[in-house]
């Protein structure tokens, strides 16, 4: 027997000589996969003769440690035809095999240092791209096993944010209050005395109430700083979840940043964040702002050669392009920079300081009245000027045993200390907090989320709203509705009224000439379209009018370079060849009348190219016009021929190219219908009745502006426009600055506007003294952002830099979402004001009160732990109740809140005083005449005295739920959380009175002095229903105080 030695070469002519038919399904896989090797091999041995020895590159990397060929791993049954990926698709695909091969740690440093030297030893990004198999074209399987082993392997794309300040440590904050640590020795002094004089049954009352109160309110206070930390954390990771557009499975489609795996294939577009670290596959122009990393300002040109880095946390300023995803989490230099920072959400807003100024100025007040109260009582005792509980005196000098007098000067000290602690609002913060919190949450639910809390204040105030038009005044829902090819308006039915050559060129203008895509289901459904809302309706319109074939076109023609879309030009081209006869084609879409000045000549249906004579011009300029009085947004088509000398005169590098900009051929104009939202006109009216001016800056020409501006009422009926109501971008920017501001004033639309047309508006009406609030979605939007009191991002349409740079994200681009949040503006600072104005109240009569009967008597009726109670009352629960109520219609009638108006009107001046006054005249009669009246003994008068200051709290908590309306129950059934806080203090006062003598130093009341106090009190509802009727002078009180 003769054996044959059969040489490699031999296997593979016997394998490539196989019949197909004789071959098993399995076996064909075989044979691909041999076949790829063998050729792979046969290459490599080619590369290896022509590049030189000395040169290092190798085509595998050493982050793979083990050849190449080991990561294809061939499964004898992979996908069978009823798999729910479509083999059109998928069939190119990488299997999803074991990525143990992986050096992860020599990948994350390649990234980190932007090791080009290591990424040409992968075999570049080609390279790289194959050994996270992944398709450039369709991105990773994406199926849910493909995207778990990607997460397990590389893990994800989430850092760990330090945990969050727990309940603890806000209760050890509260701890450190000065005020509470001096009441809190008190406390512990007089326990002591207490114990030693009256032993530990009974010694422990004083001392010990006091200390029960004291934690009582630290709790409270705790609680409610801890439930804020948690409600800006969740508020915080809705923010931080950015949704990104990734191609998995051959399919564009969008996903949260906090689901990116290495290996897939991202979309960026201008004002993107790069959400992980990754490399540069294919795009154009593609320019990154890494300064938040490098905190370098020159923006970084990226592309397939010099610098294909991508860093997670930069942003894109220019172009577009697709990345792979390479390092994800915490293996970024921008995750673990994040994980080392912790974000403090004690952000002080303007109002709180304001209220830091009036709580400082009030506790002044405070301190001098409670020296005085303290330096009147010590003298009366120990000039022998006071009497015990039994009407002796007590102090008697020497004869004095010291227990006694320590005793009796803890109690002064400690009384004298709780005035302090009742005369410091520190409830003010704390109201704050808990309006800004409430509006925060109740804001999301009304479709806006807020990113500073200093915007929910200043929102109120806002005196103008600049506006954009798309996406914010109209639906953004683009379709096509009007075609006109050369002067011919194409009707409904055009298909075959276009000559193929015609036809062909609209193809190349659209397909080519495009940030968005066309997906086509096997299964014959309607094609997907993704990519801003007119992209999408002019493919559409293309795909289905016209009879293109997206993937056919891309095979048939080579983009050489692409200018891409922007503010500033209004128009994006693209430079290609078309493969069947190697010519180049320049193509241009954008704004009507930009690429109408760019042409010379135009086609008709038939083909015919025409010159454009000045007549035609304005022929065409008239069919623009026409179609934006329509409301219709005109976009131009024009084409021409480039030779490949003029190309290549222009420069080396795609970079350098620059497209034809003149004599171009108009190819035609579409017009997409882009209707108003339903709800725009109504809050235009809304915001225009609170006395805000709207005003309109737009990209679109000036007729198409002033339609939609008359649609939704910014303009008067049938487009009556006044002299300066309409400008353009330019004639603004020309203005002499002592023209724009006198001008600015009167301007309602600015139509064909750039963003620094938008920003030097914005810089103007702030001269004027106005709070401006101002809508953007761009990334060159972000200078009028932040240059605005209030900035207010687009939530779907809106970039991440304009994001950023925004202190409120409407989530979902509406107007009237807008409006919402001026109305909630408007709510917070009138809670504010609503709680000022009771809590003054009480300030003012506990002050007042303390002070006379201490001077006079010598004692004060209300005790240390009666006035920790009124405290609690008017700080937290007075906080709780008047913070939270929601936005009336009521609001929206009052003219804005200017920057310089005082923080106390004189309408709340006037509704303070009157309760002052009343519950002092009331509570003075009490403690002189009390006993007499009523014929009791002095701890019932007290206790009189006490529960009638706390219900006058009670029933005034209602008069403070409206500044200057009469009716102060309207809308009250729809507060629960009011009704259920009132509930509650009235029956802990209960409490407090019947069940509570000795830790609260009161008396049991009868039927008939629960119902005196009750009368009494009660007589606030009609004392604060007729003082509305007192007029007050426009001049703020307290100026005439500093005169």
């Amino acid at each position: 027997m003769v054996s044959t030695v059969i040489l490699p070469k031999d296997y593979a002519t016997l394998i490539l000589n196989i019949s197909t038919q004789t071959l098993t399904k399995a076996q064909k896989r075989w044979r691909v996969a041999f076949v790829a090797i063998y050729f792979s091999r046969g290459m490599i041995s080619v590369a290896r003769d022509i590049v030189p020895k000395k040169t290092n590159f190798s085509p595998i990397s050493e982050i793979i440690s083990t050849p190449s060929y080991t990561v294809l791993n061939i499964e004898p049954n992979v996908r069978e035809e009823n798999d729910s990926v479509h083999p059109d698709k998928t069939e190119n695909l990488p299997g999803c095999s074991s990525f143990d091969t992986i050096d992860k740690t020599k990948l994350t440093d390649m990234m980190r240092n932007k090791n080009l030297e290591e990424l040409r030893r992968v075999g570049d990004v080609e390279g790289l791209t194959r050994a996270l198999q992944t398709d450039p074209d369709n991105g990773i399987q994406g199926t849910e096993e493909d995207v778990i082993q990607r997460r397990n392997t590389f893990g994800p794309n989430t850092y760990q944010k330090p945990p969050p300040k727990g309940l603890l440590f806000h209760i050890v904050e509260a701890f450190k209050d000065t005020t509470i640590l001096i009441l809190l020795v008190c406390a512990a002094l007089s326990l002591a005395f207490g114990i030693r004089e009256d032993g530990l049954k009974e010694g422990w009352y004083e001392g010990g109430s006091i200390f029960v109160a004291v934690f009582l309110v630290i709790a409270v206070s705790a609680a409610s700083n801890f439930r804020q930390e948690r409600q800006f954390q969740k508020l915080s990771k809705i923010s931080d979840n950015i949704m990104l557009d990734v191609m998995r499975g051959g399919r564009r489609q969008k996903i949260s940043i906090f689901d990116i795996v290495v290996g897939d294939v991202v979309f960026l577009g201008i004002g993107d964040q790069i959400p992980a670290d990754g490399v540069f596959l294919n795009g154009h122009s593609l320019q990154v702002d890494e300064s938040s990393m490098t905190g370098e300002s020159d923006h970084v040109e990226v592309d397939l050669v010099q610098n294909p880095f991508l860093i997670s946390g930069s942003k894109v300023a220019d172009g577009h392009a697709r990345m792979l995803v390479v390092s994800v989490g915490t293996n970024t230099a921008w995750g673990q920079m994040m994980s080392s920072i912790n974000h403090d959400s004690n952000e002080q807003t303007p109002l709180q300081a304001r209220l830091d100024k009036l709580t400082s100025s009030i506790g002044k007040v405070g301190l001098v009245v409670a020296f005085l109260v303290l330096t009147v009582m010590l003298a009366r005792y120990f000039t022998g000027n006071t009497e015990d509980d039994d009407g002796n005196q007590e102090y008697h000098g020497g004869k004095t045993e010291v227990n006694d007098i320590i005793n009796s000067v803890l109690r002064i000290v400690s009384t004298a200390v709780t005035i302090v602690v009742v005369a410091i609002p520190e409830g003010l913060p704390l109201a704050v907090t808990l309006t800004l919190a409430y509006s925060m949450k109740r804001m999301m639910a009304d479709q806006a989320m807020v990113r500073k809390l200093s915007a929910c204040e200043t929102m109120g105030s806002a005196t103008v709203i600049c506006t954009d038009k798309t996406g914010t005044l109209t639906m953004n829902q683009m379709t096509v509705t009007k075609f006109w090819l050369g002067q011919e308006n194409m009707g409904e039915d055009y298909s075959d009224a276009i000559s193929p050559e015609v036809a062909e060129l609209f193809h190349q203008g659209v397909g080519l000439n495009t940030t968005g895509s066309v997906y086509k289901p096997v299964s014959g459904n309607m094609p997907e379209y993704s990519g801003s809302p007119t992209e999408k309706a002019i493919l559409s319109w293309a795909v289905l009018k016209l009879g293109m074939n997206m993937e056919e076109l891309k095979q048939n023609s080579n983009i050489i370079h692409i200018e891409t879309f922007n503010s500033e030009k209004k128009r994006s081209g693209v430079l290609a060849r078309r493969r069947a006869d190697n010519t180049i084609h320049v193509h241009w879409k954008g704004a009507a009348e930009m690429v109408l000045a760019m042409c010379s000549h135009y086609y008709q249906s038939n083909g015919v190219v025409n010159l454009i004579s000045e007549y035609e011009r304005t022929q065409f300029e008239k069919i623009i016009e026409g179609m934006a009085a329509s409301s219709l947004r005109c976009i131009a088509f024009a084409h021409s021929k480039m030779q490949e000398e003029d190309m290549q005169h222009k420069g080396e590098g795609t970079s350098n190219k620059k497209l034809k900009e003149d004599g171009l051929t108009l190819l035609g104009i579409v017009g997409l219908k882009d209707p108003c939202r339903p709800g725009a006109k109504k809050a235009i009216q809304t915001c225009r009745s609170a006395g805000v001016d709207i005003k309109m800056i737009t990209g679109d020409n000036v007729f198409t502006a002033k339609a939609i501006a008359t649609e939704c009422g910014i303009l008067g009926p049938d487009q009556q426009v006044n002299s300066g109501e309409v400008v353009e971008g330019i004639e603004f920017r020309n203005y002499t600055s002592e023209e724009r501001m006198e001008k600015v004033e009167n301007i309602r639309v600015m139509a064909r506007s750039s963003p620094f047309d938008k920003l030097l508006m914005v810089q103007c009406l702030k001269q004027k003294g106005h709070v401006v609030a101002v809508t953007g979605d761009g990334t060159n939007d972000a200078p009028a952002l932040k240059e605005a009191d209030i900035g207010l991002s687009m939530g779907i349409q809106g970039t991440e830099v304009a994001k950023e740079s925004s202190d409120i994200v409407i989530l979902d681009d509406d107007f009237a979402s807008v409006a919402t949040v001026l109305r909630w503006g408007r709510c917070v600072y009138n809670n504010i004001q609503k709680f000022i104005q009771f809590q003054l109240t009480v300030n003012v009569a506990a002050l007042v009160i303390n002070f006379v009967a201490s001077v006079s008597a010598g004692e004060v009726p209300l005790t240390t732990v009666q006035l920790l109670w009124v405290n609690l009352i008017m700080d937290t629960l007075g906080a709780l109740a008047l913070a939270t109520e929601r936005p009336t219609n009521e609001l929206m009638h009052n003219p804005p809140v200017g920057r310089t108006e005082p923080l106390i009107t004189n309408i709340m001046w006037r509704n303070l005083l009157a309760q002052a006054i009343y519950q002092i005249t009331i509570l003075l009669t009490l403690q002189f005449k009390g006993k007499s009246i009523f014929n009791v003994n002095e701890t019932v008068k007290n206790t009189l005295i006490f529960n009638t200051f706390v219900l006058c709290q009670v029933f005034n908590e209602f008069n403070a739920r409206k500044l200057e309306k009469k009716n102060v129950f309207a809308g009250i059934l729809k507060n629960h959380l009011f009704l259920g806080i009132i509930a509650i203090t009235i029956i802990l006062q209960i409490v407090m009175v019947e069940f509570l003598k000795k830790f609260a130093d009161t008396e049991k009341l009868n039927w008939g002095q629960w119902g005196a106090c009750i009368a009494i009190a009660a007589l606030s509802w009609p004392i604060g229903y007729f003082v509305k009727f007192i007029p007050v002078a426009k001049r703020p009180f307290l100026s005439y105080l500093r005169r």
